[in-house]
C-alpha cells in the first residue's frame, strides 16, 4: 500500500464488502449477506483511519477495542498481531464484526462519519477470519494452571467470553448448556444471513484448544443441581440470557398463525442449519412450535428492534408474498440498526410507522386474518427519555395478515434454583449482581456470579461479551485470595 497522507480519507471512499444480490436473497438464499474483504480492500479502509488522539470509536465500543491500533497493524499486514490485539479486549471478535450495530457504536462515532466512516466491522471480521484460516490461535504458552475450576452456566456470548478469560488466567472452565450446541441465541436466534453457524463451530474449536470444556444438553436444575456445581467447582458464573418474550397482552395473540419471534427464529435456524427441529424446547416454552409455511403468505411483524428485522428478513427468504413491519413510533425512534432496516427495505419489506397494534383479528377456524392498529403521534418522553406513542382517536385500520409475528422484546427467565441460594432477582427477571460490599457481577452468594442479559436484560451481543469478560476478572480476583 502507498504511503499514507493526511487527507487519504478524501481519496479513498468508504466501501463495504460485496453483498449477495437482492434477487438471490428474496429467493431463499440464507448465506451471509456481506462477503469478505480481501487484503487490499482491508488495507485501504484501515488506511482511512485518522488515528485520532481521542479515539471515539474505542470509547463507544462496549468492549473498548483498540481500533486505531489494529487498523494500523492491518495496513502493515501484521494480521496475527492484529488478531492478538483484537482478542485482548474481545473474546468473540469475529462474531461482533458480523452482528454488532456498528452504525450506532464504533462507526457511528468515527470522526470521518460525515465523509463515510471507516468500515471497522468488516475489517475486524477480515482480521480474525484471515488469522484463524492461516493457523493463528490464542497463545496460552505462558499460562500456568491455578488448580481452580469454574462452572459456566450458559454457552451464549456472556458465558463464552467468561470461559475464554478464565482459561487465559489458568482456571479450568467447564461450560454447561441445556441446548445441543454452543452459542445460545448466536446459534439459534440470529439468522444465518447475519451470522454463518460455521463461525460458532470454529469458535468452539478455538475455545476447546484453550482447554475449555463443554457439557451440552445438560440443564441445571433438572440434570444437575446448582449445589452440585458449587460442590465440584470453586465458583459459578450464570449467563443464561433473556428468553422470556414480551407479548403485549393483545387480544387474539393465541390464534392460529400468531407466533412469538424467538421460537420462530429458533425453529427456522434449526431447520436451515440441518438440526433437529424437535430438539430441546426453547427456555420458557414447554414444546417446540411447528414452523408454518410462509410461502405466498402475508406476514405482519410487530416491533421495530433488531429481532423484528431478523423476523421480516427471514420471512422474505421463506417465500412470503408480502412482509410488513408495524412500529408504534417513527423511524427515527426505531431501536433496530439503521443498516438492518435498509437491508430489509431493499429486500421488499414494507414499513408502517406510527402504528400501534390494538388486537389480532380472527376469521374462520380461529385463524388470524389481520391486526387492528391505530395511528399514533409522539407525545411526552417516558421514564427512559423516549417519546410516548399517543393513539389518534378514530384512526383505526386493519392490516391484513395470514401470519403475525410478535417481536416486542425479551427479559430474563429467573431460574428457580437461584432462590435456593438466596440470590435475588428483580420483578423483570434480572438477577441482582454487584453493588456495595461485592465484587462486580458477584451475587448474594459469594461464589456465584452473573452477567450478560441475565443481569442487564435483553441487549446487544457485545454488551453480553463485555460483561462475561469482566465477570471473569472478578472471579479471578476472588480465587486469588
Amino acid at each position: 500500500m502507498s504511503r499514507k497522507h493526511a487527507f487519504q480519507f478524501l481519496d479513498l471512499p468508504r466501501t463495504m464488502p460485496q453483498r449477495i444480490p437482492v434477487e438471490l436473497r428474496t429467493s431463499g438464499d440464507w448465506g451471509e449477506l456481506y462477503g469478505k474483504f480481501g487484503k487490499e480492500d482491508a488495507q485501504y479502509q484501515a488506511g482511512r483511519c485518522l488515528d485520532c488522539g481521542n479515539p471515539y470509536c474505542s470509547w463507544k465500543c462496549p468492549v473498548h477495542n483498540a481500533i486505531p491500533q489494529w487498523l494500523q497493524l492491518v495496513q502493515e499486514n501484521r494480521i496475527h498481531e492484529a488478531a492478538t490485539l483484537c482478542h485482548s479486549t474481545n473474546p468473540l471478535p469475529e462474531v461482533c464484526g458480523r452482528v454488532c450495530p456498528q452504525d450506532r457504536l464504533c462507526e457511528g462515532s468515527c470522526t470521518l462519519e460525515e465523509f463515510g466512516a471507516v468500515t471497522i466491522g468488516a475489517v475486524e471480521k477480515y482480521i480474525v477470519d484471515t488469522a484463524l484460516a492461516s493457523g493463528w490461535r490464542p497463545d496460552l504458552g505462558a499460562v500456568r494452571p491455578t488448580g481452580h475450576s469454574v462452572a459456566v452456566i450458559g454457552a451464549g456470548p456472556a458465558g463464552l467470553a467468561c470461559a475464554d478469560r478464565l482459561a487465559r488466567a489458568g482456571i479450568a472452565a467447564v461450560v454447561y448448556d441445556r441446548y445441543e450446541q454452543i452459542g445460545g441465541l448466536l446459534q439459534f436466534g440470529i439468522p444465518s444471513f447475519k451470522l454463518d453457524k460455521d463461525v460458532i463451530h470454529r469458535r468452539r474449536e478455538v475455545l476447546e484448544g484453550m482447554g475449555v470444556q463443554f457439557r451440552l444438553g445438560v440443564e441445571i436444575g433438572r440434570d444437575l443441581s446448582v449445589q452440585q456445581l458449587l460442590d465440584t467447582h470453586d465458583a459459578v458464573f450464570v449467563g443464561t440470557g433473556a428468553y422470556r418474550y414480551t407479548d403485549g397482552g393483545l387480544d387474539g395473540q393465541d390464534l392460529k398463525g400468531v407466533l412469538p419471534a424467538l421460537p420462530f427464529l429458533v425453529q427456522n435456524s434449526r431447520i436451515v442449519g440441518g438440526d433437529d427441529p424437535k430438539g430441546r424446547p426453547i427456555a420458557g416454552w414447554e414444546d417446540t412450535i411447528a414452523l408454518p409455511d410462509l410461502n405466498g403468505k402475508r406476514v405482519v411483524v410487530l416491533g421495530g428492534g433488531d429481532t423484528g428485522m431478523d423476523c421480516v428478513r427471514s420471512a422474505v427468504r421463506l417465500g412470503a408474498a408480502k412482509v410488513t413491519c408495524a412500529y408504534r413510533r417513527d423511524e427515527a425512534n426505531m431501536p433496530g440498526s439503521a443498516r438492518e432496516v435498509a437491508n430489509a427495505r431493499e429486500e421488499g419489506v414494507r414499513f408502517l410507522f406510527n402504528r400501534q397494534p390494538l388486537s389480532i383479528e380472527a376469521g374462520a377456524d380461529d385463524e388470524v386474518i389481520g391486526v387492528t392498529v391505530v395511528e399514533t403521534r409522539l407525545g411526552e418522553p417516558d421514564a427512559n427519555g423516549r417519546q410516548n406513542a399517543v393513539p389518534i382517536e378514530g384512526s383505526e385500520s386493519l392490516l391484513e395478515a395470514d401470519v403475525v409475528i410478535i417481536a416486542f422484546g425479551f427479559s430474563p427467565s429467573v431460574p428457580a434454583w437461584l432462590a435456593e441460594l438466596g440470590v435475588e432477582a428483580q420483578s423483570n427477571g434480572r438477577i441482582l449482581a454487584g453493588g456495595k460490599d461485592r465484587l462486580p457481577f458477584q451475587t448474594a452468594h459469594p461464589r456465584l456470579f452473573a452477567g450478560g442479559d441475565a443481569v442487564r436484560g435483553a441487549d446487544l451481543v457485545v454488551t453480553a461479551v463485555a460483561e462475561g469478560r469482566d465477570a471473569a476478572a472478578s472471579i479471578v480476583r476472588l480465587l486469588a485470595h
